[in-house]
Order: C-alpha cells, then structure tokens, then sequence
C-alpha cells in the first residue's frame, strides 16, 4: 500500500472514530433526564422543549393541539396548571398533579408529549406544512439516538423540573413565564400574548382556564 493510500486510510478511520463518538455522546447526553421529579405532586417549574429548538409552534395549528392536550388533563382532573407559555420551540409551566388522583406528574407530562406527538405529526405530514421535508428530516434524525422513541421524535425527553418550595421562587417563575412572549418581541404586554396565562393574571380571562395563585 502506498503512503498516501496508507494516510487516507488512516484518515477514514479516525473519521469514523469521531462520527462514532459523537453519536455515542448523543445517545448519553442529549435524552439524559438531568432533573427528577422527586415529590410527584409538588407545584412544579417545567420546561418542555421541541428537539433541535425546530420553531415548530410558529403555526396556530400546533399551539391549538397543545391548548386542547392541557383541557384534556384538567378534564380529567389530573392536571391543576398555575401559568403556562407556548413559543415557537418551547413551552413553560408552573403545575401539579392532583393528589386526588392515582397519576403522577412524570406520567401526565409523559402522556402529554404521547399524546400531542401524534396529533402533530399528521398535520407536519400534510400538504399544508411547507416546512415538511425539512422536519421530517429533523425529527427522524433525532429520533433514531431514542432507543425507547419510534422513527421520529419531536420532544425532547428533558422536561427540567423545578420544584416550587417558596412563594418567592413561584413568583418568579410566574413572571418568568408571562414576560416570555415580551422579551421576544411578540407582544408590548404580556397580557396581550394569547398562548400564555398573563390574561388571566389581570383579570380578562384566556384561551385555558388556570388557577391563579
């Protein structure tokens, strides 16, 4: 073998030492829970993120299959939600189970993501979506790192949780939440952002019935 064939060789395979590694570290880090749920129905902060930040809830008709997804929860009398916020990748929440009931908070969110997943997913694959093949790609690609996921996967597994101790900390939260949709220029006044709870904290009422705390 000549030298340059014996470097290109050589070459090839630290490459694919590399792309190994690097899929390897996506498998172990990118669906890694890195918070616990330790008090099931506990208040708690959470963030549920679409994979690879896709701008996924730029149309109405994803943010629409979430609202419905959280009436769902709260008509079953399983979800109790104090604030909420839909943007474009990701959403926030300030919510409990209700103790009242057997299911825990892991399982109403793990059903959540389930749930709107399969809502979603005819609608991405419709006609209508011009960014279909693009986040088919995407999602598919994330999904095949999910040993647990089907073919495609478009949340990621993180919900990051954080349990409400304090009023302070709740309270900071809520306005975390509901100045979302200001810091990103889409509204002047949170209350005015229809996919967040700002409305009901001043009185006017919105699209989700919540308890205001």
């Amino acid at each position: 073998m000549s030298e340059d064939a014996l470097r290109s060789l050589q070459t090839s395979k630290y490459m694919q030492q590399v792309s190994d590694l690097k899929e390897r570290n996506m498998k172990e880090n990118y669906f890694k829970e890195g918070y616990a749920i330790r008090d099931q129905f506990a208040t708690h902060f959470l963030t549920l993120t679409v994979c690879g930040w896709i701008d996924l809830f730029t149309r109405k008709i994803y943010k629409d299959i979430l609202i419905d997804a959280f009436k769902y929860g709260q008509q079953q009398n399983q979800l109790i939600i104090y604030a909420y916020v839909i943007m474009s990748n990701h959403l926030h929440l300030v919510a409990r189970a209700n103790d009242k009931q057997k299911k825990t908070l892991s399982d109403i969110i793990r059903d959540f993501k389930k749930f709107t997943h399969h809502q979603m997913m005819p609608a991405i694959e419709s006609n209508e979506e011009s960014r279909r093949d693009w986040m088919l790609h995407q999602f598919a690609y994330y999904g095949q790192y999910n040993p647990n996921n089907e073919a495609k996967q478009i949340w990621t597994n993180n919900n990051h949780p954080e349990e409400c101790f304090t009023k302070a900390f709740t309270d900071s939260k809520l306005n975390y939440i509901h100045q979302n949709s200001v810091r990103a220029g889409i509204v002047r006044n949170a209350e005015d952002y229809i996919y967040s709870s700002a409305s009901n904290y001043v009185e006017k009422g919105g699209i989700l019935e919540i308890e205001v705390i």
